[in-house]
């Protein structure tokens, strides 16, 4: 059989069966144009995307190589601060669940790796184990464990209400921490974290590479692994319906999502979370006191979550790099803020500056840019792809 076709020739027509119908493709040009919902919920779902973090990784990998090691120490600690924001933003950001308690949960998670860690013989509790693997899963258990009993709270509460009672835990613990000196060492004491060891490596300086360099690898690989976890979770079943309770929590009771439930998962995942930032902390400073987990931490974290970006992951991690630069921020502008001072020899206090420039930030991401960092990496993206339309 055929048809006719312009040319006056005859084409051949197929009798065969019908094919279904055909994948649907990407446009070639239009990497972000899809017609298909999987793959536009994929991860990395752009070759751009794809090759953009690979090249991060990549330089991340390198940046121990070309930088000294005090400032290397600071980029480590960020990445062990952007754990515990990703935590926060799942609760915050994607489930609209306000907490200021996040510092709790931390200090939980460090305590907790303190003492199995600890040296079994000496004046704090311990038990010896020198794995750091099973810290952090035991920190970020325990920590997991401490936000199902909270979680009840927030089925309860919300808003204003909420935030407040989450205070109340900062206070609780702070005292609790303090007061159980065998845990803790006391205030202003604290207690020495031992030499970690990954699977036979120890996490020191050993000639080759310094302690810095091979701490500042292994907080890479576990904010890695972490972030595309957290990433997983914010595109499936459970992150949609985080969605649907921070933007209408009624309505989304009324279409069937089970508020009680997905409040209790939300707080469960950011404490493990917290527990496993707090487990890195005792690796990273060396050193700390129950005073460090006060209600300035938790406002750190809210920091850097407005900072970098509500309800991303990458913003997350921007805000956290950004917040652990601080100190060496306000350690520099001391010099140049004399006028604030009563007297020209006296400067300000370096702690002071630093907890003002908190503040400032926040007030200025939420009046000028409440998508924050992450906001102004998407609008630099933007003009560059409508390059030189401005729409």
């Amino acid at each position: 059989m055929s048809v006719s076709t312009h040319s006056g020739h005859r084409a051949p027509m197929s009798t065969g069966p019908a094919r279904g119908p055909r994948r649907p493709r990407r446009l070639w040009g239009r990497p972000e144009l899809f017609t298909d919902y999987r793959q536009d919920m994929a991860f990395l779902n752009t070759r751009p995307k794809q090759l953009g973090v690979l090249a991060l990784v990549a330089a991340a990998t390198l940046v121990p190589f070309m930088l000294e090691d005090d400032l290397l120490k600071l980029l480590g600690a960020g990445l062990v601060l952007a754990i515990g924001a990703i935590g926060l933003n799942l609760l915050t950001g994607y489930a609209g669940q306000v907490s200021l308690g996040h510092a709790f949960f931390v200090g939980v998670g460090a305590y907790t790796a303190a003492a199995l860690a600890g040296d079994p013989d000496g004046r704090y509790l311990g038990f010896g184990v020198e794995f750091v693997p099973l810290w952090i899963f035991a920190a970020g258990a325990v920590a997991a464990l401490c936000g199902v009993i909270v979680a009840p709270l927030a089925t309860r509460l919300r808003g204003l209400y909420l935030a407040v009672v989450t205070l109340g835990l900062v206070v609780i613990g702070g005292y609790v921490f303090a007061e159980w000196r065998e845990l803790s060492g006391g205030p202003q004491v604290g207690r020495p974290a031992p030499e970690p060891v990954v699977f036979g490596v120890e996490l020191t300086g050993d000639g080759t590479y310094t302690e810095e360099q091979k701490l500042f690898w292994f907080f890479l690989v576990v904010l890695i692994v972490m972030a595309v976890a957290a990433r997983n979770i914010a595109r499936s079943k459970i992150g949609r319906a985080f969605a649907a309770i921070r933007d209408r929590d009624v309505a989304a009771g009324v279409m069937g999502v089970e508020l009680s439930r997905y409040k209790l998962i939300a707080f469960t995942i950011s404490s493990f979370y917290a527990g496993v930032c707090g487990s890195l902390l005792f690796v990273a400073n060396g050193t700390f006191g129950p005073e460090r987990f006060s209600l300035l931490l938790s406002v750190q974290f809210i920091a850097m979550v407005l900072i970098g970006g509500v309800a991303t992951v990458s913003g997350a991690i921007m805000g956290a790099m950004l917040i652990a630069m601080l100190p060496r921020i306000a350690g520099e502008l001391p010099h140049y803020l004399s006028f604030v001072s009563s007297s020209p020899t006296d400067h300000p206090n370096i702690f002071e500056v630093e907890v003002a420039f908190y503040g400032l930030l926040i007030i200025a991401f939420l009046l000028f840019e409440p998508r924050g960092l992450f906001g102004i990496w998407l609008r630099i993206r933007t003009y560059w792809k409508s390059f030189p339309f401005s729409y």
